[in-house]
């Protein structure tokens, strides 16, 4: 007599189905004023928990430092990208833009 119709010796085969993150999500911004001996870093990215659900995972702080994180954990994909879209338009109005690969080059 078995209580589940699911056996724990049957292999479950993986493969691609609804619960996986539609399209990638990475952002990193920075925003410097040497003036104000200011250079901060803001990333984000959405990913997938263990348990499936969409996680959007900000990190911030001084460059060349490891700053500070925070998780957001939603039920749909589409809860994490709003916050994700949301707070991209609060840091491009702070003056957080794209770094610059220009400064690298010169010497």
């Amino acid at each position: 007599m078995i209580d589940s119709n699911v056996s724990l010796d049957v292999a479950i085969l993986f493969g691609d189905h609804g619960s996986m993150i539609a399209q990638p999500y990475h952002l990193y911004i920075e925003r410097a004023d040497p003036a104000k001996n200011m250079a901060r870093y803001y990333a984000m990215e959405i990913g997938q928990t263990i348990f499936g659900e969409a996680c959007l995972i900000r990190r911030w702080g001084r460059i060349g430092q490891h700053g500070q994180e925070k998780q957001h954990v939603f039920e749909r994909e589409e809860q994490a990208v709003l916050l994700f879209l949301a707070l991209v338009k609060q840091k491009r109005a702070r003056g957080y833009r794209p770094r610059s690969t220009l400064r690298y080059l010169q010497r």
